[in-house]
């Protein structure tokens, strides 16, 4: 049975009047004595006692709406508490992102957003492959590419370009000298991400002598271990070359390596959990480096 056509009887039933119903519903008067006729109709029954002056319900009518009007209400009352129905942002929201990335920067920024949104409930799942966010039930991910994300099912917003430096701990120094310029590389041994050459301005190594990891975080141990030099995200480094464990080696020399993009599937309503995290990490990366 059409749940609308029960609402009507409802509101007839409070108002004695199809004119006031149709009034507080904002319909046609006569969509309204249509729609009762066919409830009526369906259910075999006369609900309202009609005259030129007034409407009333029949005895069959009456038991109707004690029946179905407290839980019409409550049917309301359920959907209006729905998380996504509530002006504040609430309900679970489950976040992918790279390990790198989902470890070093994700739990400031989750925090500072918890502290915003106290109804939202984070679920970070951190894995290196591409997760399938249609397939998998994910609200969104964070995603680093060289390249536009050209899935037609998503969305992808860009949050930040990403540039990376080059690092050594002082031991690998000690050990191999130090470096001054980007030839000066050719003859180092390097660490490697996913076994990737180092781009220009930095010469092919000599010898391909060194370690490759397909993690940047073991990519920034085995740097500070001194097996190498290597490129990594400033904000890998961060706190190693604060504490003295690493040294960023030649600063005018950086390289862009991709775009940070948060990427959410398509559709005609976006959560309002997403739209909040979204527009939170927009605003936070704007004071950040």
């Amino acid at each position: 049975m059409d749940l609308n056509l029960l609402s009507l009887f409802v509101e007839v039933a409070k108002t004695a009047s199809f004119t006031a119903a149709a009034a507080k519903l904002n319909v046609p008067r006569s969509s309204v004595s249509r729609s009762i006729a066919q409830l009526e109709v369906e259910l075999g029954v006369q609900l309202f006692n009609r005259t030129t002056r007034k409407v009333s319900l029949s005895t069959t009518g009456t038991a109707l709406y004690e029946r179905v009007g407290p839980q019409l209400l409550e049917l309301r009352k359920s959907i209006g508490s729905l998380p996504e129905q509530e002006e504040e942002p609430s309900g679970e929201l489950l976040i992918t992102a790279p390990t790198d990335i989902g470890v070093t920067y994700l739990p400031d920024a989750v925090a500072a957003f918890k502290l915003r949104h106290p109804g939202v409930t984070v679920d970070v799942r951190l894995t290196p492959r591409r997760v399938d966010l249609v397939a998998e039930g994910f609200d969104l991910a964070l995603r680093v590419s060289s390249k536009p994300l050209g899935d037609s099912s998503l969305v992808a917003r860009r949050l930040s370009e990403l540039e990376m430096a080059l690092f050594a701990a002082p031991s690998y120094l000690a050990r191999r000298g130090t470096i001054r310029t980007p030839e000066d590389t050719e003859h180092h041994d390097w660490v490697y991400f996913r076994t990737a050459l180092p781009p220009p301005p930095f010469p092919k190594p000599v010898r391909r002598s060194g370690v490759t990891g397909d993690d940047l975080l073991f990519v920034q141990q085995a740097i500070r271990a001194g097996l190498g030099i290597g490129l990594l995200p400033s904000f890998l480094a961060r706190e190693e070359v604060a504490s003295g464990q690493m040294v960023q080696l030649l600063p005018r020399h950086s390289v862009k390596t991709g775009t940070l993009y948060f990427v959410y599937p398509k559709g005609h309503t976006v959560p309002r959990k997403v739209t909040a995290f979204r527009n939170f990490l927009l605003e936070y990366l704007a004071t950040r480096p």
